[in-house]
């Protein structure tokens, strides 16, 4: 059977409930602890959340993570605990680490390019410059490349500035060795994340030319919006069509853009959403959600382009996601 942890629009139900177990409550006790408990959990949620998704780059695995740790937290005594919050975050970690090293199995007979699964954003995401930063489709293509503790060991630290010696007790690590492994995830991701900061601004032109020239099937629109060495990947998971390896070159990625919507026959609309705390375009066939189409920029053009086909990972697009440091 299935126990689904609470969900953060419980809490009113929740304050009522710890309410009656204080008015009905037993020689035990026993309502107390459970509320308090919930409350806890309710508190941090999306906080865990963000940790398992940057942890995982799968929304779909978060969820069942956050399923793992409520069903661990419920049982603890929290007499023992003297931070909660880290507390809970440290089994979170630890319950992502678990999942993270199975779907590393998975990705293996994965059909395609494996990408992140795209969310659909709130507004206050984008404005957490850093936060955006590390959910980034670009950015957890990065931390795919970091060994498991190495990437949790990284998002704790350089995203959630974790202590060390919270990370070690998460990762069951000395605090020295977590030093390491923490100067030698930022090494690597600093050599691989995208040149310079680029404002929402940007993004968004850059988009924004992207949409006109594919729109008008404008070719030297295209190549002038798109670095010489992009890189296009699709994720079509084996279910929706998708190029099967990395398309390199502003040449070769602009001719297939073009060339494939030539073979449609199919109404597409493209609109912009904010997916992952970044400009990114929706498209629809006939009305119906197929693409969603994430970008790296670097120097002020297209460096590379991330479209999710894949329809199960595109389930959360039809409602904004909260995530939180």
């Amino acid at each position: 059977m299935r126990v689904t942890p609470p969900e953060p629009n419980e809490r009113e139900k929740l304050v009522t409930s710890e309410k009656n177990g204080r008015e009905q409550g037993d020689a035990t006790g026993g309502g107390g602890p459970v509320d308090a408990a919930t409350e806890d959990f309710v508190a941090h949620r999306n906080l865990l959340f963000t940790v398992a998704y940057e942890m995982l780059g799968s929304a779909a695995d978060a969820e069942d993570v956050l399923q793992e740790t409520w069903l661990k937290w419920a049982g603890v005594d929290l007499g023992t605990v003297r931070d909660r919050r880290a507390y809970l975050v440290r089994i979170t970690t630890r319950q992502a680490l678990n999942r993270l090293r199975t779907l590393g199995r998975r990705k293996e007979s994965y059909v395609g390019s494996w990408l992140p699964e795209p969310l659909l954003t709130t507004p206050d995401v984008a404005e957490d410059v850093e936060l955006a930063d590390s959910v980034s489709m670009a950015m957890m293509l990065v931390l795919e490349t970091l060994a498991p503790v190495e990437r949790a060991v990284f998002v704790l630290r350089e995203v959630f500035d974790l202590g060390y010696d919270e990370i070690a007790e998460a990762v069951e690590k000395s605090p020295a060795a977590v030093r390491q492994i923490a100067h030698r995830a930022r090494a690597h991701v600093a050599a691989r994340r995208p040149r310079g900061e680029v404002s929402a601004t940007q993004s968004r032109e850059a988009l924004a030319a992207f949409q006109r020239a594919v729109a008008t099937g404008d070719l030297q629109g295209l190549l002038d919006v798109l670095s010489p060495d992009v890189v296009l990947l699709g994720d079509g998971g084996g279910i929706k069509q998708a190029v099967l390896r990395p398309i390199v070159g502003a040449d070769k990625v602009a001719r297939l853009v073009l060339g494939g919507l030539v073979k449609l026959d199919m109404e597409m609309r493209m609109d912009p959403a904010q997916v992952n705390g970044h400009p990114a375009l929706v498209i629809r066939l006939d009305g119906e959600l197929d693409t969603v189409v994430a970008v790296r920029l670097d120097d002020g053009r297209i460096s590379g382009l991330y479209a999710v086909r894949n329809p199960e990972k595109l389930t959360r697009m039809g409602r904004q996601t909260t995530l939180h440091r």
